[in-house]
């Protein structure tokens, strides 16, 4: 093989491979992608799926624990408001959304 031959055939096989090197190049992005999705995006949107049902699910009666560490009891719904009681004789009107959780049944507040 001469030195003409080598050069042609290195040539022929540089313009034959670009596509399937724009493929391979791409490939670790596509893996990196989808790798923040299932462990970043995808936890993220059930968490907020699963809140935003416990805060449409609210009803009077019901013991929450707010954003700001308030402990109270829903004793009135008012569209994007609450109002809590939060001790005899006193109630406090918050944001629907400053409802951070539940009060499970074993606490006592």
């Amino acid at each position: 093989m001469t030195f003409d031959q080598a050069a042609l055939a290195v040539l022929f096989a540089a313009q034959s491979s670009p596509a399937s090197n724009g493929l391979i190049a791409f490939l670790p992005l596509a893996i990196i992608m989808v790798i923040f999705y299932v462990l970043l995006i995808l936890p993220a949107q059930r968490r907020q799926k699963k809140t935003q049902a416990m805060l449409s699910a609210l009803k009077t009666g019901d013991k929450v624990v707010t954003n700001g560490g308030i402990y109270g009891t829903i004793v009135a719904l008012d569209g994007d408001a609450i109002q809590l009681r939060i001790a005899e004789q006193v109630k406090v009107k918050v944001a629907r959304s400053a409802v951070q959780s539940l009060q499970s049944e074993s606490k006592e507040g």
